[in-house]
């Protein structure tokens, strides 16, 4: 699994687990609905911490809670 995909999956796992949609959770987290489908599709490659931070405002959690979890635990080296 990449870190991006590991990001897509957390997304839509809190997403999840809160019941908020991804154009809700867009809304409340102040980011424009493309820039999160640009994410979960896979077309941001690289999404910046600071949207990262912006989702969890939304989702009233820290970052902290955003990586801890399993998907990010395993990620491969970046640098190979």
């Amino acid at each position: 699994m990449t870190t991006t995909e590991a990001i897509r999956n957390r997304i839509l796992q809190l997403s999840e687990e809160k019941n908020i949609s991804i154009n809700k959770l867009a809304n409340i987290s102040a980011l424009p609905p493309s820039s999160l489908k640009n994410i979960l599709y896979g077309k941001s490659q690289n999404p910046k911490i600071l949207t990262i931070k912006m989702l969890c405002d939304g989702l009233n959690i820290t970052l902290g809670e955003f990586f801890s979890a399993k998907e990010f635990d395993n990620l491969e080296q970046e640098l190979k």
